[in-house]
């Protein structure tokens, strides 16, 4: 029977509204280990919950997660009827470049899905939540970032939890990266939630003023 429900909420055919694509590039590096990787668990959770609240963004809303610590996949696209989000561990290191372009391919590919079966989508949303710096070579990942911002491709979102660093993220998002506030995981899924659920309402194409994110973002 849950297979049954995977392929229909999936499936262009039987739900041909629009998509708002999600991507999450979320760092699980040695350093998140503990009561952050816990909350960042617990964020997802909220995310998942709160998405399911409103019944038109569980038809429009697709999920992905990329982790990096090394890079993977955790979740390819899926609709928020069947997202659930994975219990992240913590493990390796940073390698933000090499993770940008996996989200940057996903995203690009995902599009064409769309393309290719008539449905109409959203701008996706990228969102990199890391508490580090890059271990690898991010500057080529950073001119796609903000050649796929110039565009319109995408918009792209960066977070930084305790000890990130901020100058790089300055680099990479064309927006200006915000701090988390502590570990409010939960407050800022609760934000990203409530954003997507406006979006979803809205006409593709058209821009979505999102909420101030006080409530999670450190002055």
């Amino acid at each position: 029977m849950s297979d049954q429900i995977v392929f229909e909420t999936n499936d262009f055919a039987s739900n041909p509204e629009p998509r708002c694509p999600c991507l999450l590039l979320l760092d699980v590096s040695g350093s998140m280990n503990g009561r952050p990787l816990d909350e960042l668990n617990a964020g997802l959770t909220t995310f998942k919950d709160e998405l399911a609240s409103d019944v038109l963004a569980m038809k429009r809303v697709e999920v992905g997660i990329v982790t990096f610590g090394p890079v993977k996949v955790e979740s390819p696209f899926t609709s928020a009827s069947t997202f659930y989000p994975p219990t992240l561990q913590a493990q390796g290191v940073t390698p933000i470049g090499a993770a940008i372009t996996q989200a940057l391919n996903m995203v690009e590919d995902r599009k064409s899905d769309y393309r290719s079966n008539g449905i109409s989508y959203y701008r996706p949303w990228v969102f990199l939540i890391t508490d580090g710096a890059p271990t690898d070579s991010w500057q080529a990942a950073a001119d796609a970032v903000r050649e796929g911002e110039a565009s319109k491709k995408l918009a792209f979102f960066s977070i930084g939890v305790k000890g990130a660093n901020m100058d790089i993220l300055r680099q990479i998002s064309v927006r200006e990266p915000l701090s988390l506030d502590g570990l409010k995981f939960r407050e800022l899924f609760s934000w990203l939630s409530s954003s997507l659920r406006s979006v979803s309402r809205s006409t593709p194409g058209t821009e979505v003023s999102l909420e101030n994110p006080k409530g999670w973002a450190s002055v």
